[in-house]
């Protein structure tokens, strides 16, 4: 009888390990996606705008805040204080290189504003010396805006007329974007935007269609910035690490879901 005892105490140990071992299995495929999921880094979560202040300032400049989770641009609300100042904003916590920045956007009819990265300040302004993703109302903004004298000065044959190197999701005044692949959504509905930074490959996407590429401070690139708009601008796209920043055009924009992963 002991022997049988034994015997079936061993068989049944063996079992019980085997019936614990795949539980261990299980538990490493929530963890493997939580460490997925933990790679991005949000920058505006709808809740709060922790680390976020002015282009050269210390807060936000008046008009920027929450609304319906959203980080919104109030122009009612932003004419309200007696400001004069710039009303670019950066996300100041953190300096970003190489990186995967995602977003969603609204604008009205008309509407404009940007996406700067690599920013530093000290500066006039992040277009200075900051690369831009474009956002604008492609289809009216030359219809309520003059382009004329402003597009006049770089020879546009047509300056009345939104140029292709304005339009959305052109890295402004240098890369345009393939008209072919864009799928801009009407004024007052959502897009999302991505952009791609390495040294090797910078890509624009605008709701899931990839729009443009180049390769940054390239033969191409140098060539393209000194022969255009940035030529008088001796630092624009030189820096390699810098913040994230947001255009204020004097329109109302609407931002949400801004998220970024580093590469």
């Amino acid at each position: 009888m002991n022997k049988l005892l034994k015997l079936a105490m061993v068989l049944l140990l063996i079992a019980a390990c085997k019936n614990t071992a795949p539980k261990s299995e299980e538990t490493t495929t929530p963890q493997n996606e939580t460490t997925e999921t933990s790679e991005w880094i949000y920058l505006f979560d709808g809740t709060s705008l922790e680390g976020w202040r002015g282009y050269n300032m210390d807060s936000l400049p008046p008009g920027w805040t929450i609304k319906d989770s959203t980080l919104t641009f109030d122009t009612e609300l932003g004419l309200e204080q007696n400001y004069t100042g710039g009303k670019d904003i950066l996300y100041g916590a953190e300096e970003f290189d190489n990186f995967e920045l995602y977003l969603e956007w609204k604008i009205p009819e008309g509407g404009n504003s940007g996406i700067f990265y690599h920013v530093k300040e000290g500066y006039d302004g992040p277009p200075v010396v900051a690369p831009e993703y474009q956002l604008i109302d492609d289809e009216n903004y030359a219809n309520i805006h003059d382009l004329v004298g402003y597009n006049s000065q770089f020879g546009a044959e047509h300056p009345e007329l939104l140029q292709d190197w304005q339009k959305t999701g052109a890295d402004y005044a240098m890369h345009t974007a393939d008209e072919s692949q864009k799928q801009l959504n009407p004024v007052m509905e959502w897009n999302s935007s991505k952009i791609v930074f390495t040294p090797e490959k910078v890509e624009h996407w605008l709701n899931g269609k990839k729009l443009l590429e180049f390769v940054p401070w390239s033969e191409e690139w140098q060539a393209k910035k000194n022969s255009g708009k940035w030529d008088n601008a001796p630092d624009y796209g030189k820096f390699k690490t810098g913040y994230i920043a947001l255009q204020d055009h004097a329109s109302p924009i609407w931002f949400r879901n801004i998220k970024i992963k580093k590469l």
